[in-house]
């Protein structure tokens, strides 16, 4: 089993002031020793984070934390295969009424059909798509 982490575990760890070794220490002792990896939607809503940044500093720390991460974790791109089960989750949860936001539903489809659970900040959103195990952060 793995871990996809969802972006607000990056950007809280990089609001700490915390480098890419002791995110991934304190992802260890949150989740045990899994594999942990971004998704392609997460690493988008990173990199977003790098062009608001409200300074050239805050810019340059943000864009040299996420290419530190890119070193020692994965990406897993969005497939067909996800969008295929993407649509199949908002499909089914729209018509019971529950909507997802668009990139949770993304990352959370991309963890489903790798077989991962979703390590984030934020559990609301995620845990409205069926059969997605999430741990918080």
């Amino acid at each position: 089993m793995g871990l996809i982490l969802d972006s607000s575990v990056a950007i809280a760890a990089e609001r700490r002031g915390d480098n890419v070794t002791q995110l991934l220490k304190k992802i260890a002792a949150t989740a045990g020793n899994q594999e942990a990896v971004l998704s392609s939607v997460g690493l988008t809503e990173l990199v977003h984070g790098i062009y608001r940044a409200q300074t050239p500093q805050a810019r340059a720390r943000r864009e040299s934390f996420i290419h530190e991460l890119l070193d020692d974790v994965e990406v897993y791109p969005y497939t067909k295969d996800t969008a295929f089960l993407a649509g199949k989750i908002d499909g089914e949860q729209q018509e019971q009424g529950i909507t997802i936001p668009f990139s949770d539903l993304l990352i959370g489809a991309t963890a489903l059909l790798h077989g991962y659970s979703v390590l984030t900040v934020n559990v609301r959103h995620f845990r409205l798509i069926p059969g997605l195990a999430v741990l918080q952060f």
